[in-house]
């Protein structure tokens, strides 16, 4: 089996942290993860199955330095190559109204979640086309839906699925998706239920819900998919919106 190299932007913990250990441990890959955490990439980075095969860079994605130096790093590494980029690192603050917005926390949010994309896209095109590899964008069903108390994180959603349809218009040797991860028992679902109450009251109860049923999915389920559709994404997805769990998706791309 041919051994791939991917990125893998909020790679320290929650749904990055599974994408690794999913990419390393079940599909052959090698990984560039990216993230602040020092300490939670150097933890990981002595848990992995395969030491050899995980390297990391400590920063932030808003950073243009942050993700030259993921993209140098894969291509001065193991085959060097670069075949699949994981666009993962997201925050879902600000959590307020419309009427409540404060401008600047937007600014930070789409820093983050839209235009580090457009960076870390922009750096890795060179590499990708040589390699024919794959974009993978993990999105939210809130880019389809709205959800009161979360304008920031719906719009900023809706953003990266039109980019991701964008690419597709563009670029013709590398395959972009993006891909709904699901409701994942990760970091950013505590954030809800400490603090989501008073902006999204309609919502909050589903999502506590969830979380005492035992509902959440576990990140290693959505987490092997994207990977692997980082290393093997067919041309008929590109461009395209899918829920992790759509048949189409997880037949093919879900673990066996």
């Amino acid at each position: 089996m041919t051994v791939r190299t991917i990125i893998v932007t909020g790679a320290s913990r929650g749904l990055g942290r599974a994408i690794v250990t999913q990419a390393i441990q079940h599909l052959n890959c090698n990984v560039i993860g990216v993230a602040r955490s020092q300490e939670h990439l150097a933890a990981l980075a002595k848990e992995a199955a395969h030491q050899d095969r995980f390297k990391y860079v400590v920063g932030d994605v808003t950073d243009e330095k942050t993700i030259a130096a993921a993209v140098e790093l894969a291509l001065s590494s193991w085959s060097g190559r670069l075949d699949g980029l994981i666009l993962n690192a997201g925050v879902l603050e600000p959590i307020a109204s419309v009427a409540n917005a404060n401008v600047a926390e937007w600014k930070r949010h789409f820093d983050v979640n839209f235009f580090s994309l457009v960076t870390a896209v922009t750096a890795s095109l060179p590499a990708l086309r040589e390699s024919k590899g794959r974009i993978v964008m993990v999105s939210s069903g809130a880019a389809s839906k709205p959800y009161k108390g979360w304008a920031a994180y719906c719009t900023s959603k809706t953003a990266m699925n039109m980019l991701n349809e964008c690419i597709a218009c563009e670029e013709k040797d590398v395959i972009s998706v993006a891909i709904r991860p699901g409701v994942v028992d990760t970091e950013m679902q505590s954030l809800i239920r400490e603090q989501g109450a008073g902006s999204m009251l309609d919502h909050h109860a589903k999502f506590v819900q969830l979380h005492e049923t035992g509902s959440l999915v576990k990140p290693e389920v959505p987490g092997y998919v994207l990977a692997n559709l980082a290393i093997s994404a067919t041309p008929d997805l590109h461009g395209k919106y899918y829920s992790y769990d759509d048949p189409n998706i997880f037949a093919k791309y879900g673990k066996n």
